[in-house]
C-alpha cells in the first residue's frame, strides 16, 4: 500500500520540481495580499494579476508532460508569466494596493523565479544537446 502511496505522489513529474513549488507560494502569497485589492471585475487588476500568477505553475505543470522542445516552449511562457507579474506588481504599488515592502517582496520572489526557470531551460537546452551529440 505504501508504494502505490508513493508513486501517486511522484508520479506528476512536476511536483518534484521545485520551482514548481514556487511558483505555488507565489500564488499564496499574492492570494493573501490580493484580499487588499478592491473588489475587481474580470479585467481587473487583481484577477489579472492572480491569473498571471497561476500561469507560471499551470505552464510548468502543463510543458512537463512534453517532450523536451516543448517543455522548454512552456518554461518560456511561464517566464512571460512572470514578466506579467512584474508589470502588475508595480502598477498595485503605483495605486496603493501593494506597501513598498510587499513590492520589494513580490519582486525578490519574482526575480528567484525568472533564474530557477532559466536554470531548467538551460538544463534542458543542454540535455537536448547532448542527446544529439549521441546519436551521431
Amino acid at each position: 500500500m505504501d508504494s502505490e502511496l508513493e508513486k501517486a505522489v511522484t508520479f506528476f513529474r512536476f511536483e518534484d520540481l521545485r520551482i514548481y513549488h514556487k511558483a505555488l507560494d507565489y500564488i499564496e502569497w499574492l492570494t493573501l495580499r490580493g484580499k487588499t485589492f478592491p473588489n475587481d471585475n474580470p479585467a481587473g487588476i487583481g484577477t489579472r494579476f492572480n491569473l498571471s500568477a497561476q500561469a507560471i505553475a499551470l505552464n510548468i505543470s502543463e510543458g512537463s508532460a512534453r517532450n523536451k522542445s516543448q517543455f522548454i516552449y512552456y518554461l518560456k511562457m511561464a517566464k512571460s508569466a512572470v514578466r506579467e507579474c512584474v508589470v502588475f506588481t508595480t502598477l498595485a504599488g503605483k495605486l496603493d494596493y501593494l506597501s513598498e515592502k510587499e513590492v520589494d517582496e513580490s519582486r525578490g520572489q519574482l526575480m528567484e523565479m525568472t533564474k530557477m526557470i532559466g536554470a531548467l531551460i538551460g538544463s534542458l537546452q543542454r540535455a537536448a544537446d547532448m542527446s544529439m551529440e549521441d546519436t551521431d
